[in-house]
């Protein structure tokens, strides 16, 4: 399915057929937001306006200094949009103060705001002010603006007929980003924060700093900085986000505020929701914000878009391959061309049918785009792969009377999360061969046969573990494995489908953190992100379970205290026991289609 990738439109393009205004819109607290507009010069037709709000530079400033590329994708320049784009409150040129994951407020009185009343006052400043528009207005944005685009649909201007949420930040505890199932994503925040949160008094065009690791080497950096707040060396208590982090360690109201779900109600404009399946950083909110406004959303159209993308991989690349993994076709050329564009020009322009399935999938392993009437699939059978003796994994339970398997867990000796030294959070880690971690002891291994058919799971995946710990507190990370056959893959590879930690003091809700009792057998039960995958026959489907992904995730110390300010003394070996028998039947839930 390769498509032609346009030439991109270039600074000559854009100089030549739009001419760049820049504003500072007023909201309805007085505070101006910064604004840079670009309008067609070929004012015989009205167009639609494309907004992108963003926390991240809306730059090159200036009137005289263009952009080199208009929209979401090279098609729309060329089509023909008014473009809006604008710096958050808060952030770089605009005015007020910058509120991370800003909370919806329901039902605002006066001069209260949100990113849902902003979006409001600046699409009603754009149509009213911007000439040559239609009155119709499309809003789109990956990853933090993709949450902003989520909150646009919220209480909605009545202009806005189209929005786009790619890979939203939906709740910043449970799944995206910083969290992961309570345990911090240690890499990936720190990068992130190190640059981007530092205070920014006045308005600038500086939009951050660059922080000096000093090492290539992310698995010695992290074990030398211990703990959460233990980044305070680096960041002298400057980064007002990472000071919330460490005080709230809980999902208490400061988190729940945060999460933007139960507000995704009554939405008004059509939605595309796009994601990743190899998405790092927001694979979770773009699962579940589709999914919430499928159940109380009421939109006039909701569709699902996931590909095998990196975090904002639909955009910026051919979306051909992941790592070593290949997908045997640009897929990201092919949704920019035949997903996004008819999107944006029939709710905005009138143009195409409109036709669009509920869910617009890739399905990897085989690798191919499917048109689905729901998501998760309506003929997805409930099934599970149970584990056995002997590291064999089939989806017959066991009938052992007793069994268990156990290991070591040393959180001064964590299990890395790549088998090759990298500094941060690197996004192939989600394709990434796990053989080197089968080859540690404290790592439980269990495998089918090989397969004799296709084997098509879709929708979540549902760890439902038994276990033990000799500590009073850990983690356990469980990862889904499609194993190659050698003939496949010369050598050989075990490619990770999906893994997830579970921070386990909270089994029993992520508002009530409960020690463990050393030794005594509980139920771990958590949902990862959903996967749509054949396992082709040869290959085998693998079953990893380990306690530390370091420095992916941070340490739990295996002591039940505060974990960001765990002292070295705290940091305790344990002996993890997971079972497996008829009473005890520790299994992966999953979606089967057969």
């Amino acid at each position: 399915m390769a498509v032609a990738l346009l030439p991109a439109q270039g600074l000559e393009y854009v100089r030549a057929h739009y001419t760049k205004y820049e504003y500072r819109i007023p909201m309805r607290d007085g505070k101006r937001l910064f604004t840079a507009v670009y309008v067609p010069k070929d004012t015989s037709q009205s167009y639609p306006i494309m907004l992108t709000r963003t926390p991240y530079s809306v730059a090159p400033y200036g009137s005289d200094n263009y952009k080199t590329d208009l929209g979401p994708s090279e098609k729309f320049g060329r089509e023909g949009f008014i473009f809006a784009y604008q710096d958050v409150r808060g952030r770089l040129m605009s005015e007020g103060d910058f509120v991370d994951m800003r909370p919806y407020i329901p039902d605002k009185q006066g001069t209260q705001v949100d990113e849902s009343s902003d979006t409001y006052d600046t699409i009603d400043w754009l149509v009213k002010h911007v000439p040559h528009n239609n009155g119709r207005v499309g809003v789109y944005g990956i990853s933090y603006p993709g949450f902003y685009s989520a909150m646009a649909s919220i209480d909605a201007h009545p202009a806005l007929k189209a929005v786009s949420p790619q890979a939203p930040i939906a709740d910043w505890f449970v799944g995206d980003d910083f969290h992961h199932n309570g345990a911090v994503f240690l890499a990936h925040a720190f990068g992130f924060f190190s640059g981007f949160g530092w205070p920014r008094p006045e308005p600038t065009t500086e939009a951050g700093r660059r922080f000096d690791f000093g090492t290539p080497d992310g698995y010695d950096f992290y074990l030398r900085m211990g703990t959460v707040s233990g980044a305070e060396q680096y960041l002298h208590n400057q980064v007002a986000f990472w000071e919330d982090l460490i005080a709230h360690p809980n999902y208490d109201d400061f988190w729940k505020a945060r999460n933007i779900l139960p507000h995704l109600k009554n939405i008004k404009p059509a939605m595309l929701t796009v994601g990743g399946w190899f998405d790092a950083e927001d694979l979770y909110g773009a699962l579940n914000v589709f999914k919430t406004i499928e159940k109380q959303g009421g939109a006039p159209a909701n569709t699902l878009v996931m590909g095998p993308w990196f975090h904002g991989g639909w955009s910026r690349s051919t979306g051909a391959s992941l790592g070593e993994v290949q997908f045997n076709s640009n897929t990201s050329e092919f949704y920019r061309e035949n997903i996004e564009f008819p999107f944006f020009m029939y709710y905005l322009k009138d143009k195409g049918d409109g036709r669009m399935p509920k869910a617009y999938l890739f399905e990897t392993g085989l690798n191919q785009w499917r048109k689905l009437d729901a998501w998760p699939p309506k003929d997805a059978k409930p099934e599970a792969l149970y584990l056995h003796a002997g590291g064999k994994l089939s989806f017959d339970p066991p009938e052992d009377a007793a069994g268990y398997d156990e290991y070591i867990s040393d959180p001064n000796r964590p299990v890395p999360y790549m088998g090759t030294i990298v500094m941060g959070m690197a996004r192939e880690y989600m394709v990434a061969d796990q053989r080197f971690a089968a080859q540690r002891p404290d790592v439980l291994v269990y495998a089918t046969e090989p397969l004799d058919h296709d084997v098509t799971i879709a929708g979540p995946v549902t760890p439902s573990l038994f276990v033990s710990t000799s500590g009073t507190d850990s983690d356990f990370v469980v990862k889904l494995i499609d194993v190659y056959p050698n003939d496949a893959t010369p050598g050989g590879y075990e490619q990770l489908v999906r893994g997830e930690p579970f921070r386990g003091r909270f089994r029993n809700g992520y508002d009530k953190p409960e020690a463990f009792v050393p030794n005594q057998t509980v139920k771990l039960e958590y949902v990862m992100p959903d996967i749509y995958h054949t396992f082709r026959r040869g290959h085998r489907i693998m079953v990893q379970v380990q306690s530390s992904w370091f420095p992916l995730t941070d340490r739990n110390p295996q002591k039940f205290v505060d974990i960001y300010k765990a002292r070295p003394e705290d940091f305790q070996k344990a002996t993890e026991r997971v079972f497996h028998s008829k009473q005890f039947p520790s299994a992966v839930k999953v979606g089967l289609i057969q």
